[in-house]
């Protein structure tokens, strides 16, 4: 029982304490999930990430379904689960409640200028993040330069960047070990 309540505040914590969605999320997953509580390693973390990214919902969502449930199955799936939405539920109730008494005030409205420049950084070290740890090569660099002119430029739905991006892998996969 300890562990699945473990699950739930860790969770809890990335969830109240990470603004700017799941991208923003990144840095304290990696410290809360692999550097202190070592339920799932660096490499196996941006997986969860990448498929979480791939499958329908939202990615801190479906990161922590897949983390708890390596740590304790279904049951450890619907802790983490409940853990990381549990504060949004929370924070949107209250502010559903009061925003529109408040929104005019300028002070409001200058704190949340500046939390979007916060989730602008963060989301940039959430991006040099995945750099590091997933472009590791020539062929990665190529993926990289690839998906970011069709998603940026082109304006490619990110699921085709996605399942183009994994048939790549796969295909030079299978081809460098032939």
């Amino acid at each position: 029982m300890k562990e699945l309540f473990d699950l739930f505040m860790a969770f809890c914590r990335i969830g109240g304490l990470t603004f700017g969605g799941g991208y923003a999320m990144l840095p304290m997953l990696e410290k809360e999930v692999v550097e202190e509580k070592k339920w799932a390693t660096s490499e196996e973390l941006l997986d969860y990430y990448a498929v979480g990214q791939a499958t329908p919902g939202i990615i801190a969502v479906n990161t922590a379904t897949f983390v708890g449930y390596k740590v304790r199955g279904t049951i450890g799936a619907f802790f983490a689960t409940a853990g990381v939405v549990f504060p949004s539920f929370i924070i949107i109730i209250t502010i559903a409640t009061f925003l529109k008494s408040f929104s005019q005030f300028e002070v409001v409205q200058h704190g949340l200028a500046g939390i979007r420049v916060a989730v602008a950084v963060l989301v940039l070290n959430a991006i040099i993040n995945l750099w590091k740890n997933s472009v590791v090569d020539k062929v990665g660099v190529i993926i990289f330069i690839s998906t970011f002119v069709f998603g940026a430029f082109l304006n490619i739905s990110p699921i085709f960047i996605v399942l183009a991006a994994s048939i790549l892998g796969l295909l030079l996969k299978y081809r460098g070990e032939k």
